[in-house]
């Protein structure tokens, strides 16, 4: 049913409110003597984008050429969501910095990722007159090179009425599609738009109406897309799933996929990003919000903002047989590795796999004890002929991938074109490196990275006479 093979890279922009999303993971043991609050101690932290900076990291995820317009304030936090930016590959040449405090937002995580408390620094007043002309001066050089616009609106100051109009005319001038994440109540503010998210206590908000069946929020939604003049309004209804109308065939209702809910934060962003990155594509509406519908079903499954990447999609979709869902990872999946990963110990292996045998099934046992998280870097099929010759490999890229993320032992699997996997080394950051027995210390690409940042390298000892090589020469003989 849907064709994910032909998705292309489209340039996109993404413009709103941006925050920064810090977890502090600890524990809590005790009170305080000072005063009847608990006490928490730190283990570890990291920081994620959040915000209409998620929706961007989703958006360089799901291989699109992202840009985003915001605006940051002169202080760490700015500058560290820059850093994530870069990290990700999104362009930053449209990003403001005015005098007034970057949007944080930090999360406390005691045991079994409790949210224990939160603390939020934030600057929520409206941008002047001057500074919302600099931002839609700015976007008026650039709005022609962008085949699709995603407004993220978080209230948090950048879009104002003035703002959003601003952006929605220029829009129409040019003919370039704008999707919204609404939060204003004010439903005006966004008039224009080519399609409205919002979520259903948003509808409630934007519509005033007391809204309780299905039938009720096709209703309501249909209101607000008249009221707002949008070809499209899309409610995302949590567990529920969502609703879209505005096609003239009457609401569509895409149910929620069935999934462990582990963290709600940044589903919506992941949603849109999808939602954008396939109507960007040319997609039909309704397979657009199938798959942001997708998209959004595999956030909710992750510990808090993170990106979701096009083979989780695609595994998501098609049910993989082996029942390997998400173990294939990509992208922007894996630049973000580490982040997402903080806390677990990562160890790290690469190989052709070409034929799986007992030798493989083996050390990749012993390896997957070594620590929390097993990686399975996997040579390309052009790897592994330029590595081994013509007639090389015997199975291609997709069983060799399949009949990894088969094993319960193995968590994740990435391909690499390269003809070794010295630059994923530097992406991923594992604590240990593994090789088979019959490697010289110093032979083992990526050692230097692995022991330079305090992990090492384990040599585990290969079954005797067993090795692919062996086995082809037995079959051809």
């Amino acid at each position: 049913m849907y064709n994910l093979n032909n998705i292309e890279k489209k340039s996109i922009l993404v413009i709103g409110d941006v925050m920064l999303d810090v977890y502090y993971n600890g524990e809590v043991k005790r009170i305080s003597p000072e005063a009847p609050v608990p006490v928490f101690r730190k283990h570890s932290e990291r920081c994620t984008a959040g915000g209409a900076a998620n929706v961007a990291v989703n958006l360089a995820a799901a291989d699109q050429k992202v840009s985003i317009l915001t605006i940051l304030g002169k202080d760490n936090a700015g500058e560290k969501i820059k850093e994530l930016f870069s990290i990700n590959g999104i362009n930053t040449d449209l990003v403001l910095e005015f005098n007034r405090d970057t949007t944080v937002k930090t999360r406390f995580l005691a045991s079994n990722n409790q949210q224990v408390m939160r603390l939020d620094v934030e600057d929520t007043k409206l941008l002047s007159h001057e500074e919302a002309g600099t931002v839609l001066n700015l976007l008026k050089e650039k709005i022609q090179a962008y085949e699709l616009i995603v407004v993220s609106d978080y209230m948090k100051g950048l879009l104002s009425r003035q703002v959003m109009q601003g952006i929605l005319s220029m829009a129409r001038e040019v003919a370039v599609p704008v999707i919204v994440d609404v939060k204003d109540p004010e439903a005006e503010k966004y008039k224009g738009a080519y399609l409205l998210k919002p979520n259903l206590n948003e509808l409630k908000q934007m519509t005033g109406m007391r809204i309780e069946s299905e039938e009720e929020i096709a209703e309501a939604s249909e209101i607000l897309r008249r009221r707002c003049g949008c070809e499209y309004v899309l409610t995302t209804c949590g567990a529920k799933g969502m609703v879209l109308v505005g096609d003239g065939e009457g609401p569509y209702f895409v149910k929620a996929r069935g999934r462990e809910v582990f963290d709600v934060t940044g589903a919506g962003d992941t949603a849109i990003a999808y939602l954008a990155a396939c109507m960007a594509n040319k997609m039909h509406i309704r397979e657009a919000v199938s798959i942001a519908n997708c998209a959004s079903g595999l956030q909710v499954a992750k510990i808090g903002t993170s990106s979701v990447c096009w083979s989780e999609v695609r595994a998501y979709l098609t049910e993989d047989k082996a029942g390997t869902t998400y173990k294939r990872i990509e992208g922007a999946t894996v630049r973000s590795f580490r982040r997402n990963h903080p806390d677990e110990k990562i160890v790290f292996t690469n190989g052709c796999f070409d034929i799986l045998h007992t030798g493989h099934i083996r050390y990749l046992r012993e390896a997957a004890k070594l620590g929390d998280i097993l990686v399975v870097g996997l040579n390309s099929d052009a790897s592994v002929k330029r590595l081994k010759g013509p007639d090389r490999p015997v199975n291609p890229l997709e069983d060799r991938e399949e009949l990894l993320c088969a094993l319960e032992f193995v968590d994740y699997v990435v391909a690499f074109e390269e003809d070794t996997p010295y630059q994923l080394i530097e992406m991923i950051q594992p604590d240990i490196l593994t090789k088979g027995g019959d490697y010289a210390p110093d032979e083992v690409v990526g050692k230097d990275i692995v022991e330079g940042r305090g992990g090492r390298l384990v040599l585990i000892p290969f079954v005797d006479g067993k090795s692919t090589s062996n086995m082809i020469q037995r079959i051809r003989s």
